[in-house]
């Protein structure tokens, strides 16, 4: 049975009779999905079809051929592996409320099942939906292990205020997740494995930033990362995460960002390897960090901007805003990586090439934005703009916070006062020599 803390209703309507509709957006997966597990639930209890409905928004945020190709090769698993299960899998494309609300009259739908996602445009949709709907809108939360809603009422002001609220109620909710099964209840119609090559010709997303080769999407791709990192990169992580030189990362974020992986099956593969400083600080960064990046985008409406900057920082950069910069590049520079420092190009050839960054010099990359933009609001849009453009987890809560922690000083605290920066915390270039190998870093990624 599913928790009933990670339903959320967004409107009073009641079930009604007809399919149960499962509205997939940030979980993409059959495996381990606690909202397409649910929406399966009613649809027993009521012996209706179970339909799943994915709805490409043309275009979304920036995306570009990396994201789209990544993400409707891993629908087509899903699509196959619904399929075999007796679900009927729908991608519809179009303004999302518009096609979900025609979707639910054409078809009769008794209710819809929806993932929660924190950001700004997904809440539009799914309320919008729910506002003007007959039936039933329910939301789930199967990203956080401790549903977002849950976890705090509030904005935190950091992990150090919502880790002693996630550990006191963590225990009732990383348990083992029930799998769906054959669905017994046909529908009236027959729907056919989407052509997602003709679905990428139709939709032309930008093919300025082409896939990364070699990465391979989907369930079951993503499940054989995690074995590897398991096996091969559990051991050390706590010391060697933070080293861009070495592989010392889980390099899982993109199957997470697009719902191919389970936070909560990653959380209990790494919990039974027992009580150690890795598993401690792997458990930290996927529980702790996350989840405090979803509770930071569900609890402040202005995420992407400088109003998200907390009253201190809000001060210290208007203080210092006219302060002189050695260096000022423009968005164009900073994305050709024609920077003077050879470091954050190294940084940014890295993304360019493989659709990420390593997550310590994420910070410093974004950081120098800081520094070398004339304004810290033109420094918050490019650092956007190209983590959202180039990274395969682009427009993600994750990366919203990385920035606004970078930029904004969000769940951060006050430093000594330098110039630009005024008092958010600096990172130099020797001060990242003094943690790993920067000049083996930048001849492997030096154009």
């Amino acid at each position: 049975m599913i928790d009933s803390r990670r339903l959320h209703n967004l409107n009073n309507c009641p079930i009604r009779p007809g399919p149960v509709v499962y509205w997939m957006s940030r979980e993409q997966r059959v495996a381990d999905n606690w909202g397409l597990y649910h929406a399966q639930q009613l649809a027993l209890e009521r012996q209706a079809a179970l339909l799943v409905v994915f709805i490409l928004a043309d275009g979304f945020l920036g995306a570009t051929l990396r994201q789209y190709g990544f993400m409707l090769q891993g629908l087509e698993q899903v699509a196959r592996k619904l399929d075999g299960l007796n679900i009927p899998f729908l991608l519809l494309e179009g303004e999302p409320r518009h096609s979900m609300l025609q979707f639910i009259a054409q078809e009769q739908t008794g209710c819809v099942v929806c993932d929660f996602d924190p950001l700004r445009i997904k809440r539009q949709w799914f309320d919008g939906v729910a506002a003007a709907a007959t039936v039933a809108v329910l939301e789930v939360d199967g990203h956080n292990i401790v549903p977002c809603r849950i976890a705090s009422v509030k904005r935190e002001f950091g992990a150090y205020t919502l880790r002693p609220k996630l550990r006191r109620v963590l225990p009732e909710f990383l348990v083992s997740i029930p799998q769906v099964v054959q669905h017994p209840f046909a529908w009236k119609k027959t729907v056919a494995i989407p052509d997602t090559e003709q679905v990428q010709i139709r939709l032309k997303p930008d093919a300025g930033v082409g896939v990364v080769p070699g990465f391979r999407p989907g369930e079951q791709a993503a499940f054989e990362a995690l074995a590897d990192f398991i096996a091969q990169g559990l051991n050390g992580y706590a010391s060697r995460r933070n080293d861009p030189t070495v592989h010392g990362q889980s390099g899982l974020s993109p199957w997470l960002h697009f719902g191919h992986l389970s936070p909560q099956r990653i959380a209990l593969a790494v919990a039974t390897q027992g009580d150690s400083e890795d598993v401690e600080a792997m458990l930290e960064e996927l529980i702790v960090r996350r989840e405090l990046s979803d509770n930071f985008c569900l609890y402040c409406a202005s995420y992407d901007t400088l109003d998200a900057a907390p009253d201190w920082a809000h001060r210290t950069l208007e203080k210092h805003r006219h302060d002189p910069r050695r260096f000022c590049y423009t968005q164009h520079e900073f994305e050709q990586a024609a920077t003077h420092d050879l470091l954050w190009n190294a940084a940014q050839t890295e993304m360019l090439e493989t659709g990420k960054m390593h997550g310590y010099l994420r910070m410093y990359w974004a950081k120098k934005i800081l520094e070398w933009s004339e304004s810290p609001e033109e420094a918050i849009s490019t650092a956007i703009y190209l983590n959202d453009r180039y990274s395969l987890d682009g427009r993600d809560p994750n990366g919203y916070a990385g920035i606004a922690w970078s930029i904004c000083g969000v769940h951060d605290r006050a430093w000594g006062e330098r110039p630009v920066f005024g008092s958010i915390r600096f990172m130099s270039y020797d001060g990242c020599k003094r943690k790993f190998k920067v000049d083996e870093y930048i001849r492997h990624w030096r154009k």
